[in-house]
């Protein structure tokens, strides 16, 4: 069985589905270059997975996992073009903040905007989602 960050992954990508503007561009640590008509894209990622300084338990450990998804637009003013999308992101991830149970909070992070200059201008809004679980001591998937 895969990791719980590995289940928490796949049911943010399964949230998002049908976020404004998206259609079915959302991947999981994509490495390709985007094409123009691939925006606007998400691509979802793991960030840093701590576990708390402290046990809980003798059986169980509390994670911090900063989730990280990536909004890839294009456009005259892609910032423009990003906020629909980043708008129902938010409220999609809000509607439910354990996901079905999986984990016991998500909270919103420090929005950063990477801009890319060009005849077309590109924007990454980097949005990452403090995430908190709870494993088992001895099962990461559990």
């Amino acid at each position: 069985m895969s990791s719980k960050r590995e289940q928490i992954l796949a049911a943010v990508a399964t949230t998002l589905i049908g976020t404004t503007g998206v259609s079915t561009r959302i991947y999981r640590s994509r490495q390709d270059a985007f094409a123009r008509n691939e925006s606007p894209a998400l691509v979802i990622e793991p960030g840093k997975d701590t576990p708390a300084p402290e046990p809980i338990s003798t059986c169980k450990i509390d994670w911090n996992f900063l989730l990280v998804i990536a909004v890839y637009s294009r456009g005259a003013i892609p910032d423009q073009v990003a906020d629909p999308v980043i708008s129902s992101i938010h409220s999609k991830l809000m509607a439910d903040r354990s996901l079905g149970g999986l984990v016991m909070d998500i909270w919103p992070g420090e929005v950063d905007y990477q801009f890319e200059r060009g005849d077309l201008p590109a924007l990454w809004t980097v949005m990452p989602y403090q995430v908190r679980y709870r494993t088992s001591v001895t099962d990461l998937s559990a």
